[in-house]
Parts: structure tokens; C-alpha cells; sequence
């Protein structure tokens, strides 16, 4: 039996996310393992990373699957690229050790945001970047970047409802670029919880437009209280860049 490591970059505009939903083949992992289904004979169930939400992104989704297939990682590679929509694209594969697993492997991910940030909306970039025409205070948002940084209880900048699974997680970077119009925020942390990244772009947004301020940020660490931070942003701007292994 082969365990097979898939980088996966897609396009998520019209996809109900990653995983799969019943008998909708509106998913990622719903279309590739009919592939992988087509190609091998094999009925797999493919394990990745993680989720992502209806409308995100990803330029390295990773995912494995196990199978008997004598095919080689050129021949399915081929396969993949013919018979896959052309906004899914399986990047690279690789032979694994048998106990690799995407999920509980992974170290951590590192994800962006792109803001179209300019008083004139974009009609090329509105499917990956959320329009924000109002003057942004970079400054301020990155101050607030250095205390969202560190070892937190992130429960506030979440989607969660009630959880026995701790809610701690570690921020290890995040930066701010411009690149013309599009500011691009990028976050790079050891795990992420639903939507965590989608509502601190909120927060950082509402720091930068003056509805926030950076102090705010310590009362959501301190409360918890989901209602305390900004707005979950658009899924349409959010990339999954890079999946983290030993």
C-alpha cells in the first residue's frame, strides 16, 4: 500500500470549500477523489491539512491518499492535470512513509490576505481581494499585529461555539506589504481555528480605519467574547500559501 503526499493549488470561487458535502461535487476533495476514484479503481477518502471555507483559496493545500495503484507519480500527475478542472491543479506528488498523515503532521500553515485597497474598485482582482476604499492606518495595524504575535487563547478571533479543544494557539509572524493597490497581509502560525484568520483581518481592518483601537485587541485576549472583535472578512481575499512539515 502507497501513501501519496499532494501539494494542491485551486481557485475556491466556485467551490463550497474543501471538504466534501454528501453527493455535492461542488468541494475540492469531493472532485479530486472522483479523479482519484477514475484513475485507480480505487474508492479513497484523500486527508487534508485542513479545511477551507466556501470562495478561499489555496496555493498549498497539502493532502494524502493510500492506494494500490502500480501507476507511477509522473503517470498520475498527467492524469490528474487532464481530467481535474482547470482551477484545481495538483502540483506535486510524493511517496511517503506509511504513517503520514497531512493533518496530523502538519507544524504549521501560513496563509495572506489581500486587500484592494484604493478608492476605485478592482473588476480583475474583486474575485481575490476584499475592496476596502477608505485610507488605512499601516501603522497602527501593525502595532496590532505585534500583540495579536505570540502564545494566545484565541477564542475571540474565532468561529467557535462551545469547545472542550483547547482554543491556544502561537502567531508566529505576521506582515503587512503593499504591492500597488493590494495590501497583502500575510499570517504564518503553528494552527489556526474556524475562521481565525478571516476576523483578525477584521480586527486589523477596524484598527485601521479608526473603529478599533490596537488596545482593543488585549480585551478580546482577556474576555474571549467573540462580539468584541471586527467583522469576519470576505472569503473571496483569503490564500492557504504553505503547509509546514518537519
Amino acid at each position: 500500500m502507497r501513501n501519496i503526499k499532494m501539494t494542491i493549488e485551486y481557485d475556491g470561487k466556485r467551490y463550497q470549500g474543501w471538504q466534501r458535502l454528501g453527493d455535492s461535487d461542488k468541494t475540492i476533495q469531493g472532485k479530486i477523489e472522483n479523479i482519484i476514484h477514475q484513475m485507480t479503481g480505487e474508492k479513497i477518502e484523500i486527508i487534508g491539512s485542513g479545511r477551507t471555507d466556501a470562495g478561499t483559496h489555496a496555493k498549498g493545500q497539502v493532502a494524502n491518499f493510500k492506494t494500490e495503484s502500480t501507476m507511477s507519480l509522473d503517470e498520475m500527475l498527467d492524469f490528474f492535470h487532464q481530467y481535474l478542472p482547470q482551477d484545481i491543479v495538483v502540483k506535486q506528488l510524493d511517496d511517503m512513509p506509511e504513517r503520514f498523515h497531512a493533518r496530523y503532521n502538519a507544524k504549521g500553515k501560513q496563509y495572506s490576505y489581500n486587500v484592494w485597497n484604493h478608492r476605485i474598485p478592482s473588476a480583475f482582482y474583486k474575485n481575490y481581494s476584499m475592496y476596502v476604499p477608505e485610507y488605512l492606518n499601516i501603522e497602527k495595524m501593525e502595532e496590532a499585529c505585534e500583540k495579536l504575535k505570540g502564545t494566545h487563547d484565541f477564542r475571540g478571533f474565532s468561529a467557535l461555539k462551545k469547545t472542550k479543544k483547547s482554543t491556544t494557539r502561537t502567531i508566529s509572524d505576521i506582515a503587512i506589504q503593499r504591492h500597488g493597490d493590494i495590501l497583502q497581509f500575510t499570517f504564518v502560525g503553528d494552527g489556526f481555528l474556524h475562521k481565525m484568520v478571516r476576523i483578525m483581518m477584521g480586527t486589523l481592518l477596524d484598527i485601521g480605519v479608526g473603529r478599533l483601537s490596537v488596545e482593543d485587541i488585549d480585551g478580546i485576549f482577556e474576555t474571549g467574547i467573540r462580539s468584541q472583535a471586527g467583522d469576519t472578512v470576505p472569503s473571496q481575499g483569503l490564500f492557504l500559501d504553505e503547509v509546514f512539515y518537519k
